[in-house]
Parts: structure tokens; sequence; C-alpha cells
């Protein structure tokens, strides 16, 4: 019986002990930090010290009674409506122009993939740089072709700071849609184009009832990658503003970093961690389960 026991172990580890070390390092660099993370969501704890006090869902009433904590997550639900409206939509026209018989589509392609590969804090700083209400390049341009009233200190006036940073945004992350509805485009019969051209379709139904609906997969995917980048958003409006003006571009990665960090609060930062987690599930998961399914009643 001990022979067997040993051989099953020895069989067991001849088969996956190359697997066991990237196991242990997922388990103590992911699981464990989640783990913790949910579990010093229900204390009072400055993040050094030893004495940790229970406070059990005090920390989410202090969010909910947390007006920075309230305009951090509207702001992110800002960024998600805008960034899956127009970044995505951009990408989409840009794929479908780029797929056809173009002189210098490869320039193409990579001149608008080229700021995705950018580091955020790089596009932060060159964008803060064109944001400069003194010297700044947009400020600078306005005032040559004669809109000098149009003006502003883009990143210090509280009414357009956070749609500032957005548009940096959207300039970063066109490539990344762009780049995979340009994938799913090569997957795309192009027979069927053909024969909608054949039957007398236009180019705008073209579109509308071949290359969106095929396009499904490639959505599903885009859609929850863009909502859970928009909701774990950071480098953007730390280096551009740092949660300001008057706290009017805070979002839920700034304020957590901040109230964690700064202020030391580390158990009402990891209850905003947690908070962005399930925001970002509550949000993909329905819009997956319904494509899901329509790709499975579409078969």
């Amino acid at each position: 019986m001990h022979r067997k026991i040993k051989q099953s172990i020895l069989s067991f580890l001849s088969k996956y002990w190359f697997f066991i070390p990237a196991l242990l390092v997922y388990i103590i660099f992911l699981i464990y930090p989640v783990i913790y993370s949910l579990i010093l969501n229900f204390y009072e704890w400055d993040g050094l010290s030893q004495i940790r006090t229970y406070i059990g869902f005090g920390n989410y009433i202090k969010f909910i009674k947390d007006p920075v904590s309230i305009l951090a997550l509207k702001n992110n639900l800002t960024w998600i409506i805008i960034s899956l409206l127009i970044p995505v939509s951009i990408g989409l026209i840009l794929s479908i122009c780029l797929d056809r018989p173009l002189k210098g589509k490869i320039l193409y392609r990579t001149i608008f993939y080229l700021p995705n590969i950018l580091p955020l804090v790089a596009v932060a700083t060159i964008w803060r740089w064109i944001y400069n209400p003194i010297f700044g390049a947009l400020n600078t341009l306005l005032k040559l072709i004669g809109f000098s009233n149009l003006r502003h200190a883009w990143l210090s006036e509280p009414n357009i700071a956070l749609y500032s940073i957005i548009i940096t945004a959207i300039w970063a992350s066109v490539g990344f849609p762009m780049l995979l509805f340009l994938a799913g485009l090569q997957n795309i019969p192009k027979e069927l184009y053909e024969a909608a051209k054949i039957d007398g379709a236009s180019e705008i139904q073209s579109i509308k009832y071949i290359t969106v609906p095929l396009l499904r997969e490639t959505f599903v995917i885009i859609v929850s990658t863009t909502i859970a980048n928009s909701i774990k958003v950071f480098d953007l409006v730390y280096v551009m503003t740092m949660g300001g003006p008057a706290r009017m571009t805070q979002v839920l990665g700034t304020w957590m970093y901040f109230n964690t960090f700064l202020y030391s609060r580390a158990g009402y930062g990891a209850t905003i961690a947690c908070i962005m987690t399930v925001l970002t599930f509550i949000i993909s998961i329905p819009y997956i389960r319904i494509m899901s399914k329509k790709r499975i009643e579409g078969t």
C-alpha cells in the first residue's frame, strides 16, 4: 500500500512538477493578496501598526457617505461610457478602412497603433505639455488659427479637466480595438460582401448586416477589456492631475491609492479595490452572457 501511494505521488510529480513553481507564484502574488484584501475590507487599519479594529461593513458605509468616493465612482462610469462609444467606434471605422486595398496601409496601421504601445506615464507627460495653458501646443494652435477664445487651462478647470484626460485616453487606446477588429475582419469571407453587393446592398447595409454581426466575438473581447481598463484607470489621472483640481478628476484607482498610502487608511483602500472588482463583474458579465447567448442561438 505504501509503495502504491509513493508511486502515485512520484507519478503525479513527474507529470506536474514543472507546473508547481508557476502555481506557487500565482498563489503567492495573486490569490493570497486577493484573499488578504477581502479580509482587510472589514477592518480599520492604518497599514503599519499591529492594531486592527474590526468594523464589519463600516468601510462600505463610509464609501457611500464619502462624497469624493461617489464622485470617483461617477467619473469611472463616465469614463466607461465614453470609452465604449468613441474609441471602439473609431477603431471599427479605421479597421474597415484599413482592411481594403490601400496604398501604404501598413504604415497607417503602425501610426494608429503606435500610441497603444507607449507607456501611459509617457503618454500622460506628453499630453500635459500639450495642454499647458501658456506654451502648450493646443492653446498655441488655437491662437494661430484665430480661436483664442477657445483656449483653456485644460487640466486646471474643474468642468473640463476630466474630459481632457479622457481625450488623452482615447488617443492612446484607439489602436487596440482597431487591431482586434482587423484580425476579426480577416475571418469574414469576402464572398459575403460580393453577394450582398450583387443583391443591391449598400456599403452601410453590408457593415450593419454582415460586418458587425460576424464581429460579435471580437466585440465581446473589446468591450469587456475596455470596461476593465476604464475601471482600473490610474496612470493618466495620477500623472496629469493627481485627482485635481478640487478632486474633480478623482477616479476609484487614484482614490484607493491616496487612501491606502497617503491617508493611512488601508482598510478603506481595500474596500475601494473590492468595489472596483465587483463593478467590473457587474458591468462585464451580463454583456458577455448576452452576446454568448446570441452566438449560440445564431449557430
